[in-house]
């Protein structure tokens, strides 16, 4: 069985984005503690990835994240989260960080964002890419 990779398509100390050409999916591994500066700047570069790749699907890996983070979350869930939808997105697998802050995070964005009929929010990321396999 031959081993496909996923292609990296940026790459920082807290975040890295891939293209998995396999499922046609973007894959983002956040990492470490995120603020607002660095929230917004990743978020822009997966939409930026996104448009490029003219993908309509997101893996949101949290796995790795430490941490609060809600000081971005209405700006994710208010300005992001439609313009993700204007250019196409279609289904955004979110997978929690197991720190109940970042959790939190996550759960204060859901609640900004006015339509996430197309987020789904999973606790391990096998279950967020069957998801994500079937959207």
């Amino acid at each position: 069985m031959k081993l496909v990779r996923n292609e990296i398509l940026h790459r920082e100390s807290n975040i890295l984005i891939e293209y998995n050409h396999a499922d046609d999916w973007i894959y983002i591994n956040w990492r470490g503690f995120q603020s607002y500066d660095s929230v917004v700047a990743g978020c822009e570069k997966i939409l930026e990835c996104m448009q490029e790749r003219q993908c309509t699907k997101i893996l949101n890996d949290n796995t790795n994240v430490e941490g609060i983070w809600s000081g971005a979350s209405k700006w994710v869930g208010q300005d992001w989260m439609p313009r993700m939808r204007a250019a196409g997105l279609e289904c955004f697998a979110w997978v929690y960080s197991p720190s109940t802050f970042s959790r939190l995070s996550t759960d204060k964005t859901l609640k900004n964002t006015e339509d996430a009929s197309f987020i789904k929010t999973f606790d391990d990321i096998e279950t967020a890419t069957d998801w994500l396999r079937t959207c």
